[in-house]
């Protein structure tokens, strides 16, 4: 840290100045660092009203470069930033085989084509990155048809962040007290793993982030790709 650099920023090159001259161009992946750092940068409470124009002083940019940063970085689809914390999705494991599972059928639905009695369950696990610490998700999915839904784990931090959220009170209340995940529990283990504190609205939004992105299209593809081979 340096009076120069008092926010610790990534020092850029620039690639060029814009068309009147007056503020710095830079490539894309470094308009992207310098919208995460808007975000990811711990300042403060008093220094909060000076940080903005100290980060736009240090790269010499304008408002306009940030706005053109924040497009690209909504133009990314496989990671984002959620409440001053980047979350990244990464790849995806099958880790079992398919698991034929029968279902029994309401005869007075029988010739409903939604009522296919075949499904299957396998077992598989998604990376994901929190501010580039690298955290596993296991879960098991169950497919039938055309549909398929997922049940997590309950050992990994995101396991226990994702049955935090929807375990419901019941099990926190009724739950061997030693087993029942809170937040500050969530926040000891968030700190030894080198990343900040998260509050409610912040898990609630990376549960949500996870959700969306545990099964993505080429997932999609391999576990049909596996049921079409045992079919």
């Amino acid at each position: 840290m340096t009076n120069n650099n008092p926010y610790n920023l990534v020092p850029l090159q620039p690639t060029g100045r814009n068309e009147e001259d007056n503020v710095n161009t830079y490539s894309p992946d470094d308009m992207i660092t310098i919208y995460e750092q808007q975000f990811l940068t711990q300042v403060p409470e008093d220094k909060l009203t000076e940080f903005l124009p100290a980060l736009k002083a240090f790269y010499d940019i304008d408002d306009n470069t940030l706005d053109i940063s924040a497009v690209i970085f909504d133009a990314i689809a496989d990671f984002c930033i959620i409440y001053n914390h980047k979350v990244k999705v990464g790849d995806y494991q099958i880790l079992g085989n398919l698991v034929e599972e029968q279902i029994e059928v309401d005869e007075d639905n029988a010739d409903d084509e939604n009522s296919d009695s075949q499904a299957y369950t396998i077992d598989c696990m998604r990376t994901f990155f929190i501010n580039d610490v690298e955290l596993p998700y296991h879960f098991n999915v169950f497919i039938q048809g055309e549909g398929y839904s997922t049940l997590t784990e309950r050992d990994t931090l995101l396991e226990k962040i994702y049955w935090f959220v929807n375990a419901g009170f019941d099990e926190h209340l009724l739950g061997n007290p030693e087993d029942v995940v809170s937040l500050e529990s969530i926040n000891e283990e968030l700190a030894s793993l080198g990343i900040r504190e998260m509050d409610l609205t912040t898990i609630y939004e990376l549960v949500d982030y996870v959700e969306d992105s545990i099964i993505d299209d080429d997932m999609v593809d391999a576990l049909n790709k596996l049921i079409d081979d045992a079919e």
